[in-house]
């Protein structure tokens, strides 16, 4: 089977059957359209040209391949490259397609993944910032949530952005939330975090059925009924938690993910077990949530080291 046809069968398969985000599909496009480039010279032009052989030929020229700004690939977008090779062929096994089987491809071993969070002390004056800003009271109102939320629910910017008012229960201080793969998981937030949501929704006198709006004037739409506010970007977002961290003179740099890094840090500190922050955190795989460990065992072993034997 030539590849052409065979790489658009196995996204429409993702996308159909495997019910992926178009984000998820595009990343898959991307990386097997870059095999499909290499293999147009070099012997790879139907699904049982790919060999083992030309699999290792393949990581090498990954491997030794320069961007045009000059960099190289790092191990681990080189993985994705072989994560999405691996899910093709198991497609065409699936499909009895003759090729290569998947699992004769063995992933390198990636450097640990660095997890920047907050400190408590930096956490606390960030969440305090937008009250101390020379903005109008609905901006006060709405970023103080947002930084709250953030942090109470450790949510992926993307979820956040596609929350509705109707979404969210104040009362019991849940809502249920579609994240990666599109799976379902239920959220949880703090008292704390719910007051700042209230507090900023009692000041609204807009239409809009976002939980987060950006508060700008809009125009009449054709049918003359008032639209409701434009919801915030992912992108608006990352600048509003960067703007804030600047404020506060916090050197390192701070986006929505350092706060969802702090969320899972705090819960991990505070004696949650790893499953529990898993599911919190919507990780498919408890290696994911691993990373985590590493920075736990570095605090555990500076409070041993700040109180541990002092009166001897």
């Amino acid at each position: 089977m030539f590849l052409p046809p065979a790489i658009q069968q196995f996204l429409q398969y993702l996308e159909i059957e495997r019910n992926r985000s178009l984000g998820t599909i595009r990343n898959y496009r991307f990386y097997l359209e870059r095999f499909r480039t290499w293999g147009m010279d070099n012997g790879v032009k139907s699904t049982s040209d790919i060999t083992l052989e030309r699999v290792s030929a393949y990581r090498l020229w990954l491997n030794r391949l320069v961007l045009p700004n000059g960099e190289v690939l790092s191990k681990k977008t080189q993985s994705y490259h072989l994560i999405s090779l691996r899910a093709f062929l198991k497609f065409l096994s699936k499909k009895d397609v003759p090729a290569l089987a998947a699992e004769k491809i063995e992933l390198g071993k990636n450097e640990m993944r660095q997890v920047a969070f907050l400190e408590a002390k930096d956490l606390a004056v960030l969440l305090a910032a937008p009250s101390k800003t020379k903005q109008s009271e609905i901006l006060k109102l709405r970023d103080r949530a947002i930084l709250e939320f953030l942090f109470s629910t450790g949510l992926r910017v993307s979820e956040l952005v596609g929350l509705h008012k109707e979404d969210v229960n104040l009362e019991r201080r849940e809502f249920p939330v579609r994240g990666k793969g599109k799976k379902i998981r239920l959220i949880f937030f703090s008292e704390r975090a719910g007051k700042a949501i209230s507090d900023y929704l009692k000041k609204r006198e807009d239409l809009s059925d976002s939980l987060f709006t950006s508060h700008d004037k809009v125009k009449i739409s054709r049918d003359k009924k008032q639209d409701g506010l434009a919801g915030l970007t992912p992108r608006t977002i990352q600048r509003l938690v960067a703007k804030y961290a600047k404020i506060c003179g916090i050197a390192n740099k701070v986006t929505p993910h350092t706060l969802r890094h702090s969320y899972a840090t705090d819960l991990l500190l505070g004696g949650a077990d790893i499953r529990s922050v898993q599911e919190l955190l919507g990780h498919e795989s408890i290696t994911t949530t691993q990373i985590y460990t590493h920075i736990t065992h570095a605090q555990l072993r500076k409070t041993h080291e700040q109180f541990h034997g002092k009166k001897l």
